[in-house]
């Protein structure tokens, strides 16, 4: 039957399901083309692969850019555990191996291999009684009536369940099966030649994203040849994603809803377009899948993760937190303490009435967060506040684990405070319910960068940018990308992105400081000395002593290539002191 089974470091990768399974058995969830990727490494004896052959065997007959192969790397990683990057090595000459051991072995069916002595048990005049080949059999005998009496006690336990499921959980006595969704395929409105291959394009895109989505099924669409089919009934999607794509004079604008099939009520409209004149189709595709992806998931996530607290129900009814959330962040970028602390004791008053709140607790979270980060905190009320903040959030998350805003509030929290490891883990969790998360790709891009990753941060900002999703956050993976560059010494490479980092959101001083160092090093004094100027005039009292961020649990290769950044600041007219 051929090697179905490929076994390395304690995962199985089943050829014949298309399925990778961790050492408990439970399957991990990836796209298609990750799946094709880590077949082929592992099929290959450990050879080194190289970047064009992996493109070439997972794409075939189709021109990908490397952000695509490399997004597949980081997700092999991520469902391997591969953090270190040991298990898929980057080779010395470019491309990847798998460095694990494999155990190739074809799948023995059991159940075929007892039919001939269940055939030679059967009685020639059932012959006529259709049978069914049997699972491996254990065989008990009742041998004494201490036996018999737990058998029966084993009976009677399953038959309470079964009367006691009403009101039980359902996933007490089964696992719930995951909601399914059907990507149609994207009707082309148009009359521009080329939009029935955008068209097919953006479907096979969008339908990849939302295979990515952790608590979702996708499936096949629904044929529409009017035929009933005779094969095995497949179960109708549960959602429908459909959409419409159309050529402008200047654009390409992609309408796509959700709806729900059973009452065709749609629960969600969004609507993204991309200048025509862009002559990369790619990335014109990818901005079009995240501009809609990244709206329809995270109204998916609102409808599965509901919340969880009947008080919130009844107070978001009258509309009581919802005023207390929207008054409270209102007052997150007053400089007063004063209002800050309004804000603070409204929300804490709030989730005291209503503990099981997330809306309350993630505002809360945020909002204390926001006060350490401008120091209206003594340092020992700080140490405090984050403690409990970090607990407001944990709690949030045992009550919503899969809640979009709970994951990111977090994702943000052990981020700014210097937890990188963690916060890779809990970012990408968010990314698993929203695969075009900007906002989160920049917070995983910034713990590369500590960790001293910068490789891996560069290729994660540059996909945030791919995807431009949210656009409010644009001006963070461009001043992630800028530094990465300044940070590998790649000052001029780093400029553009700088540039664009500052024309969307130009009020920030170290983006100034950073561009003053790009400049300082590109051989440009004057405009090196202008940027300076601003970054001092926006951050007044800023010295080579302040200028740096917290380098709390930063590794050695960050720290030392932060250095050289702020050495270049100085040269750029930075006060040493």
């Amino acid at each position: 039957m051929g090697d179905h089974l490929l076994r390395f470091a304690g995962f199985e990768l089943d050829q014949q399901r298309a399925e990778l399974r961790g050492a408990d058995g439970t399957p991990i969830k990836l796209r298609p083309k990750t799946f094709e990727m880590l077949r082929l490494f592992a099929s290959s004896g450990g050879r080194v692969l190289s970047k064009q052959e992996l493109m070439e065997a997972v794409w075939p007959n189709v021109h990908v850019g490397e952000d695509s192969l490399f997004q597949c790397i980081r997700e092999l990683r991520t469902a391997l555990g591969d953090e270190r990057r040991q298990m898929i090595k980057l080779a010395s000459g470019g491309g990847y191996s798998l460095t694990a051991g494999v155990q190739a072995e074809a799948e023995v069916d059991l159940a075929q291999a007892e039919l001939p002595a269940v055939a030679a048990e059967v009685p020639a005049e059932a012959e006529a009684v259709p049978t069914y080949p049997p699972a491996p059999r254990a065989v008990f005998r009742l041998r004494s009536p201490a036996m018999i009496g737990a058998v029966t006690a084993f009976c009677v336990v399953i038959i309470g369940l079964a009367v006691a499921a009403p009101v039980l959980k359902p996933d007490f006595l089964f696992k719930r099966t995951p909601p399914r969704i059907a990507v149609m395929p994207i009707v082309d409105a148009g009359n521009d030649p080329r939009g029935a291959a955008m068209a097919a394009e953006v479907t096979g895109r969008l339908t990849d994203g939302f295979a990515r989505i952790q608590n979702i099924s996708v499936v096949a669409p629904r044929a529409a040849t009017g035929v009933e089919s005779v094969a095995q009934p497949v179960a109708s999607p549960d959602y429908e994603v459909r959409g419409e794509l159309q050529r402008g004079d200047q654009s390409w604008t992609l309408r796509a809803r959700i709806i729900r099939t059973g009452s065709g009520e749609v629960q969600s409209v969004a609507t993204a377009s991309v200048g025509a004149d862009e002559v990369d189709a790619q990335l014109q595709q990818s901005r079009l899948v995240a501009g809609v992806g990244h709206v329809l998931a995270r109204r998916l996530n609102e409808l599965l993760e509901p919340s969880a607290s009947p008080a919130a129900s009844r107070t978001s009814s009258a509309g009581g937190d919802k005023v207390a959330v929207e008054q409270a962040l209102a007052s997150i970028n007053q400089t007063t303490r004063e209002r800050f602390g309004a804000a603070q004791a409204m929300l804490q008053k709030a989730l005291d009435d209503d503990p099981r709140n997330v809306d309350l607790a993630v505002a809360l979270a945020s909002l204390q967060l926001r006060g350490i980060q401008m120091v209206w905190f003594s340092p020992e009320e700080a140490v405090t506040v984050e403690a409990k903040a970090n607990a407001t959030l944990e709690q949030a998350l045992r009550v919503k684990p899969n809640a979009i805003p709970v994951l990111e509030a977090h994702c943000r929290f052990l981020s700014a405070t210097n937890h990188f490891v963690e916060s890779l883990v809990t970012c990408a969790r968010a990314l698993s319910f929203d695969p075009w998360n900007g906002s989160a790709l920049y917070l995983i891009g910034l713990g590369q960068i500590y960790l001293g990753r910068f490789d891996d941060a560069l290729a994660t900002f540059q996909q945030a940018d791919r995807y431009d999703t949210p656009p409010a956050s644009r001006w963070t993976w461009l001043l992630g990308a800028g530094m990465t560059y300044a940070m590998m010494g790649r000052f001029e490479e780093g400029l553009p992105w700088l540039q664009r980092s500052i024309a969307v959101t130009p009020g920030t001083g170290r983006s100034h400081f950073l561009l003053a160092a790009a400049y300082q090093r590109a051989g440009r004094r004057e405009e090196a000395s202008a940027a300076m100027a601003e970054g001092l005039r926006l951050r007044p009292g800023t010295t080579r002593l302040n200028v740096s961020p917290p380098m709390k649990n930063a590794s050695p290769v960050c720290i030392a290539a932060w250095d050289r950044v702020v050495q270049a600041e100085v040269d750029a007219g930075l006060p040493e002191k």
